[in-house]
């Protein structure tokens, strides 16, 4: 059993880059005194790389190593953030850099014991960050934890792309944002080894960082509502109306709430598979048209991305709670068996 790879865990790990769901898993204690035995006990070394990174996103302990154990002293030049399906390429750029006199930093010949304090330090110790952008460096939990951690330090970033015909997306887009980036895929080498030379020497420019604005919440709408909400059931499916209206009500969706006034919960499940298979434009068409029929009301563009967002949190919230009683499940049989 320890020797198989344990797919639910690496689901939790990717999922709990979301501040919401850390949240959830970290206030479940016995799932968070399970994975710390595990790794402790654990010698398998995919295991550990994904039990190291999970606890990384969950325990608050790297966010105080700028007091603690950062040092102003920059040993590298560059760090190499990569896929190991791009080993081959990645490892003749750290060539190529050697020979123009940076100190780079690269996993393959620097990382030891602890991959996510190797991968902290690595980073608090170098200037500037290549991303190395392909399908898989996107689907890696540890790069996405590589990458979000040098955004975090604010390292210049350089991305470079690996992959043709790949373009970023997800958290790789959200992270380069509008970064111009070298394609190894359009160019020779020797001409994008030029192109990555001149981006590396570019001065950087410091982007203006968003600071979220925290509103204040109505109290006596938060008070009336939120017994309600802890009565539901964890199901929607289980949801009769009462549930629903309440569920509306509570989270401030008055306008939903009038127009759904006979759903229940399969039906609101129903509605939310339409709402995510179809196109963003059709579903506003057939609110409005619904709106105006129902309640002789325009819809609320501004309630409709709520009560989506909503939607989503809650579905995820299920699909988490699931993944946590199989983790336990996975975790409690590692644990009575001898670690290979």
């Amino acid at each position: 059993m320890s020797e198989q790879y344990p797919i639910t865990l690496d689901i939790l790990w990717s999922l709990s880059f979301n501040h919401d769901i850390q949240e959830q898993l970290r206030t479940n204690r016995s799932f968070m005194n399970k994975l710390a035995r595990l790794k402790e006990e654990c010698n398998n070394e995919k295991m550990r790389k994904i039990t190291f990174g999970l606890l990384w996103n969950l325990e608050s302990s790297h966010q105080d190593r700028t007091i603690l154990e950062i040092t102003d002293e920059k040993i590298f030049d560059i760090m190499i953030s990569y896929s190991h399906k791009d080993e081959i390429i990645c490892q003749t750029i750290y060539e190529e850099l050697i020979k123009k006199g940076y100190r780079v930093w690269i996993d393959y010949d620097q990382i030891h014991g602890n991959v996510m304090d190797a991968m902290a330090q690595a980073i608090e110790r170098s200037h500037i960050i290549i991303i190395c952008m392909s399908e898989q460096y996107r689907k890696s939990n540890y790069c996405r934890a590589e990458a979000h951690y040098a955004f975090q330090r604010e390292l210049k970033i350089v991305p470079i792309l690996l992959q043709e015909h790949y373009k970023p997306d997800g958290w790789l887009l959200f992270l380069i944002g509008q970064l111009l980036y070298v394609d190894f895929t359009k160019y020779e080498f020797s001409r994008a080894m030029e192109l990555l030379i001149e981006e590396l020497k570019a001065p950087c420019v410091q982007e203006t960082r968003v600071i979220p604005v925290q509103y204040k919440q109505d109290k006596t709408l938060v008070c009336s509502s939120t017994s309600e909400l802890s009565k539901l059931p964890e199901n929607i499916i289980d949801w009769t109306q009462i549930d629903v209206q309440n569920w509306l009500i509570g989270s401030n969706l008055r306008q939903m709430a009038r127009l759904l006034t006979d759903f229940d919960g399969p039906s609101l499940n129903n509605l939310y598979d339409l709402i995510v298979r179809t196109e963003p434009q059709q579903i506003l068409s057939l609110f409005h048209d619904d709106c105006s029929r129902k309640i002789n009301e325009s819809i609320s563009l501004l309630e409709l991305a709520r009560f989506r967002t909503l939607l989503n949190e809650r579905q995820g919230s299920i699909k988490v709670n699931k993944l946590i009683k199989k983790s336990n499940i996975i975790l409690n049989l590692l644990t009575h068996c001898r670690m290979m």
